[in-house]
């Protein structure tokens, strides 16, 4: 019998917070650095160091050729799980075994040198994988083809867009051919035909009997594409199995579907001291609820706290259909003469969803916030709730309506002889 492809036994990754440098002037960072270098020789005792274990006891077997997706909030412990399976994080304890070469797709613009061009980083990739040379130039048409970059071929990639970056990336990772392809929610940058393309792609890949890890918040994505799935929760695998069974017990469980979450001492990204996120809820006329009659506005209210002046400050995140598109992605810097500064201290920010406009179903709310193109905080599906049709305008005659939205429009009505009196005016 062969071995599996991935094979992973007791696996543990642990962190230790607090190691991300504030934002500051150059002299302040270096005093910084000078003050850390000469506290090194006094020893730090174990029981001040915070540490979190991002993942613990990771149990996890896939077969050659089979199409797996991960799933699982925020923290779950996902994307460390994929940099494992990449090469690009060691574990800390347990280990991961791979039967063949790992072509990996995580963040944008990784394995790119951005002083090198297009045609430059589609070798490099290439050779980061153990292709040979003439193997790359073979493929080379069929990537840049699949990429549409043609005519930035011969630019520096540090010029290019994050869509170009990812549709190269990916086009590299995909046509190159390794063992085992591992693919994260990077893939959401691009517009919603290369989406397609990639799930394309994969489904090529997996098809010629190669092994594809897939992460996505397209949970119709990984029904459609993956026979399998994992569930991760809290560094830890829940449930493994059938890929639409596992999605099922995903949205069934109680945590998973709430319209108010409270992080107790503040929900904070790995190594981020600048920001905290301490509640998350939707209101709506009633109160706090998980569920929205399609004819009352609600608000999405996030409540956090600064910790340290911040310049440039984001807040916002990505409203989706828990089976299919993202609706919107929003934030409070898009408000003209929104203050760029936030001083220390505790914030409310909200923004209300109108009524009559979202259609009837399942809805997540990614919580994401940035400085200067660096993440504060990221929280997949920080919410969940449901928007039901209680006698909706027009709903007697057409109850089930295509498309994520369904405004009520302003529509107009003339007939024939209204037209005739007007002509005799």
């Amino acid at each position: 019998m062969s071995a599996p492809a991935i094979l992973v036994e007791d696996l543990g990754k642990r962190y230790r917070l607090g190691t991300r440098l504030p934002y500051g002037r150059l002299s302040e960072s270096i005093s910084r650095a000078g003050t850390r270098f000469l506290k090194r020789t006094e020893p730090t005792p174990a029981a001040q160091q915070d540490y979190l274990w991002a993942l613990r006891h990771v149990d996890l077997q896939v077969e050659e050729g089979e199409v797996i997706g991960i799933i699982g909030r925020n923290g779950a412990g996902k994307t460390t799980l994929l940099k494992i399976l990449s090469g690009i994080t060691e574990p800390t304890e347990g280990r991961a075994q791979f039967a063949g070469v790992v072509g990996s797709l995580l963040e944008v613009g990784a394995g790119f040198h951005p002083e090198l061009t297009g045609r430059e980083n589609v070798f490099l990739n290439g050779a980061v994988l153990g292709m040979r040379r003439s193997e790359i130039k073979r493929k080379f048409d069929q990537i840049v083809e699949f990429a549409e970059i043609g005519r930035f071929l011969d630019t520096p990639v540090k010029r290019y867009s994050s869509g170009m970056y990812v549709r190269l990336a990916f086009s590299v990772a995909a046509h190159l051919e390794p063992d085992i392809l591992v693919v994260d929610e990077v893939l959401a940058v691009g517009d919603i035909d290369f989406q397609k393309r990639c799930l394309g792609k994969m489904n090529d890949v997996a098809r010629g009997g190669r092994t594809v890890v897939f992460v996505s918040h397209n949970l119709e994505a990984v029904t459609r594409l993956c026979e399998k799935a994992a569930w991760l929760h809290d560094g830890q695998i829940v449930e493994i199995g059938l890929a639409e069974r596992v999605v099922d017990k995903y949205f069934a469980s109680g945590a998973e579907f709430e319209g108010e979450r409270i992080w107790r001492g503040g929900y904070r990204e790995p190594g981020v001291t600048e920001l905290s996120i301490r509640r998350a809820r939707i209101v709506t006329p009633s109160g706090t609820s998980s569920t929205i009659d399609i004819k009352s506005s609600f608000k999405i209210e996030i409540e956090y706290d600064v910790h340290a002046r911040l310049r440039g400050m984001a807040l916002g995140g990505v409203l989706r259909r828990t089976d299919g598109p993202a609706v919107f992605e929003a934030y409070d810097s898009d408000v003209a003469g929104w203050p760029s500064r936030r001083e220390p201290g505790a914030y409310t920010t909200s923004c209300e969803i109108p009524a009559n406009l979202l259609n009837g179903g399942r809805y997540s709310f990614t919580i994401y916030s940035f400085i200067h193109g660096s993440t504060l905080a990221n929280i997949e599906d920080a919410l969940v709730f449901d928007v039901i049709d209680l006698g909706a305008a027009g709903s007697e005659l057409a109850p089930i309506r295509e498309g994520v939205i369904r405004p009520q429009l302003a529509w107009a009505q003339s007939t024939a002889s209204d037209l005739g009196r007007a002509d005799g005016d």
